[in-house]
């Protein structure tokens, strides 16, 4: 080989591996300081579109898990207001049984009907103010709620459609509006409509609880897929830190032999020097 000083061609094959060991141990610092294996599109094209789609499918999820759940809490609320009135029912009929015989008299009765009065004012204050989102549940305002729970747009497979029919819970809507005990006959009557009135409110808690059901599978379903579509993103998309850390210390000790190495080269024209002298 002949010594040259114009061109020192062991000092450019240096400095060309020391920058690619640099390029590298960039995009390895890079890594372990975002703890992304693809921190731009050009080191995983594919990856990078597979990864992305998973993400928006994980948000997702995670939004139909928070509307399973904020379906839950209105469905709670429905169940509430059901129960207390289903309770003031029991208790009215327990006070028509009372009435309802001839071991008590007018005045007993009288006292006996001023309860059930003040049962049926609460029935519909409780039927009033039963609300979610400004919206009367138990008054008659028809109610048929969808709650979307996956992350497509398909009827009866994204969506939950919870419909409980006529919920006019009020005392009107319920006949027991009219029901008075201060007479025994009246109280003997009061049996079988308040019995009326318990099956329909009944009816409704029933549908409550099987849509409350539902809504809980669903969202144990979707925590699960998203659990499994997060690790499929995480395996595409997230750095191996152990592995990078091995990297980051293999391409440290390149990189100061790369600079030993072109420390060298560049002493490579001082032996023309020699044949000078």
């Amino acid at each position: 080989m002949g010594l040259r000083i114009n061109t020192n061609e062991l000092s450019l094959a240096a400095q060309r591996n020391l920058e690619q060991t640099e390029r590298r141990m960039h995009s390895v610092v890079e890594r372990l300081a975002s703890g992304s294996r693809i921190t731009k599109a050009s080191d995983d094209p594919a990856g990078l579109s597979i990864s992305d789609s998973l993400n928006a499918q994980v948000r997702s999820l995670g939004q139909a898990i928070r509307n399973a759940q904020d379906g839950i809490s209105l469905v709670q609320v429905y169940e509430g207001g059901t129960n207390e009135i289903s309770n003031m029912l029991v208790r009215m009929r327990e006070l028509a049984m009372q009435s309802a015989t001839d071991t008590v008299g007018d005045r007993e009765r009288s006292m006996i009907d001023n309860e059930v009065q003040h049962l049926k004012m609460e029935i519909d204050r409780i039927a009033k103010t039963t609300k979610y989102a400004s919206r009367e549940l138990l008054s008659g305002e028809e109610v048929r709620l969808d709650f979307q729970v996956g992350l497509n747009n398909q009827d009866n497979v994204d969506r939950i459609t919870f419909d409980p029919g006529d919920t006019n819970l009020t005392a009107e809507g319920i006949n027991v509006d009219d029901i008075s005990v201060s007479e025994k006959d009246g109280a003997q009557n009061a049996l079988g409509i308040v019995d009326e009135a318990l099956t329909k409110v009944n009816d409704i808690r029933s549908r409550i609880g099987s849509i409350q059901g539902r809504l809980n599978s669903t969202q144990i379903a979707q925590s699960i897929f998203q659990e499994n579509l997060s690790a499929a993103r995480s395996r595409i998309r997230d750095a191996d830190m152990a592995q990078e850390s091995a990297n980051l210390a293999r391409e440290s000790i390149l990189r100061q032999a790369g600079v030993a190495v072109l420390t060298q080269a560049n002493q490579t024209p001082y032996l023309a020097l020699n044949l000078l002298k």
